[in-house]
């Protein structure tokens, strides 16, 4: 452990570090009267942050010897894996809640509970490209924006369904992924982070600026929600001769019927997701996407190609992405490119991160907590974004693997006995 002293002063530097960030965003505060703007100091916010980052600071040492005692004791007293039929049961038992419960919930929560299960389908989609091949994307909003104009547009101008769109959506943002994935075959790490980056700000400007075909950032709107064997969840029916799914069961017309068959889609949605996912990985695709990401070399002189396993990492990241597009359009209704800009791809990115890359229970749960979370808490939304840097910043501290990491084989070998010589 180090001198106390020594400790003591990093962590009163580190205080006065976020001081320092802090005062523009939570010691000063803009005044309107009337035309007369004018900005008020507030000290006792800038002081509170400076405390609590001393203390964690200070405790930063005491606590990371804690938790790893801690993880070693849990180690040593629970079983590594569950019993097979204790798992399924377990999975059965959630499913059945998760499709039960919006018909307890108010509509707000559903509501709510949608949003986070398409963060869900994004983050499982992001989970293949980063936390199993290895390779960093944050360009991944793009593909997500394919997925959402190709529903509108294929609904407006071909008049197809969400269910004839579905399928489509997926091969337009495949393509794209592979599309994407050819110039960057021989990139890695930050090189790739920095192309990505760049092919998302492209799909992005191309939207605001093609106004014929995308409507500019007046955007698309009028786009139609799914439907149940071709009844519509609407007061009325949008064709001349149509039936909704009130009028066809004898009902009275409530919207929260819409809201609860949307959650009820993503939801199947995103379990089809994890179905297609859990096949994959355990498929020799999958097994290349983990050797890739170990050592690019090792993998080669396996006989693996890279370069096909990179274009199906980016290929299926991008359906996935495109898929959860899809459903974000009928859901909204609207779309504009202000929907996709770098700050979604950040958002999924700390999901896969936060919730441990390759681990899918740890970004199902941290797309939950980041979705959720901030949508409970409405009034201090002007903090959002800080707070969040900070949440990322403790975890690369004290948890950089995430939340629930992936478990990962291990293979050791056995301990040879030394004999009598």
């Amino acid at each position: 452990m180090k001198p106390m002293p020594r400790h003591l002063s990093e962590a009163a530097l580190v205080a006065l570090l976020a001081g320092l960030l802090t005062v523009p965003i939570l010691g000063i505060q803009i005044q309107v009267e009337g035309i007369n703007v004018s900005l008020e100091g507030e000290p006792w916010p800038v002081v509170l942050a400076m405390v609590a980052v001393f203390v964690a600071r200070l405790l930063q040492i005491p606590l990371k010897a804690i938790s790893s005692l801690v993880h070693i004791t849990h180690r040593l007293s629970l079983p590594t894996h569950l019993p097979k039929a204790y798992f399924l049961g377990l999975l059965a038992l959630a499913i059945i809640a998760a499709a039960i419960w919006p018909f307890t919930a108010s509509r707000g929560s559903v509501d709510i509970a949608t949003l986070a299960l398409i963060y869900v389908m994004l983050g499982l989609g992001l989970n293949v490209v980063v936390g199993f091949a290895g390779l960093l994307d944050l360009g991944y909003v793009a593909f997500y924006a394919v997925g959402a104009y190709g529903y509108a547009l294929l609904s407006m101008h071909f008049g197809l369904s969400f269910w004839e769109c579905l399928p489509l959506c997926v091969i337009m943002a495949a393509m794209t992924g592979c599309l994407l994935g050819f110039p960057v075959l021989r990139l890695r790490g930050d090189y790739l982070a920095i192309v990505t980056l760049g092919f998302g700000e492209i799909i992005r400007l191309l939207l605001n600026n093609l106004d014929e075909l995308t409507g500019g950032p007046d955007g698309i709107g009028n786009i139609p929600k799914p439907t149940l064997f071709g009844l519509e969840f609407a007061r009325r029916p949008s064709i001349e001769g149509g039936t909704t799914f009130h009028q066809f069961f004898g009902l009275d017309y409530s919207g929260a019927d819409t809201v609860i068959f949307l959650y009820l889609v993503a939801l199947v949605m995103t379990l089809f997701i994890l179905y297609v996912i859990n096949r994959l990985i355990r498929m020799p695709v999958g097994r290349a996407w983990e050797a890739l990401r170990e050592d690019e070399i090792a993998c080669r002189s396996l006989g693996l190609n890279p370069t096909t396993i990179k274009l199906s990492a980016f290929g299926f990241g991008a359906s996935t992405a495109g898929f959860a597009g899809a459903f974000f359009a009928a859901r909204q209704g609207f779309i504009n490119p202000e929907s996709f800009t770098f700050i979604e791809s950040a958002i999924v990115l700390a999901i896969v991160v936060l919730g441990g890359m390759g681990s899918q229970i740890g970004v199902i749960l941290a797309a939950i907590a980041l979705t959720a979370l901030p949508e409970m808490a409405r009034q201090f939304a002007e903090y959002r974004m800080l707070i969040f840097g900070l949440v990322l910043v403790l975890m690369m501290i004290w948890r950089p693997q995430g939340l629930l990491p992936a478990t990962r084989p291990r293979l050791e070998l056995p301990v040879r006995k030394e004999g009598p010589s």
